[in-house]
C-alpha cells in the first residue's frame, strides 16, 4: 500500500467515525426532545398583583 492509499484509507476511516458520532448525537437529541415533549406541562404561573402607589396621601410637612 502506497503512502497516498494510506492517507486515503485514514481519511475514509475518519469520515466514517465522524458520521457515526454525528448520527449518534442526532439520535440522542431526538430522544431527549421526545422526553421533553411528553413531559408534564408546567403549571400556570399566578398572575401578578399590582400595588397602588398613592403618593398624595402622605405629606412631608405633616407632623402627625
Amino acid at each position: 500500500m502506497t503512502k497516498s492509499e494510506q492517507v486515503i484509507e485514514r481519511a475514509m476511516a475518519f469520515v466514517a467515525v465522524s458520521k457515526a458520532l454525528r448520527e449518534r448525537e442526532q439520535e440522542r437529541r431526538a430522544a431527549w426532545k421526545r422526553r421533553v415533549d411528553i413531559g408534564r406541562p408546567l403549571p400556570p404561573l399566578p398572575r401578578g398583583l399590582q400595588l397602588s402607589l398613592k403618593l398624595d396621601r402622605w405629606d412631608a410637612t405633616d407632623k402627625n
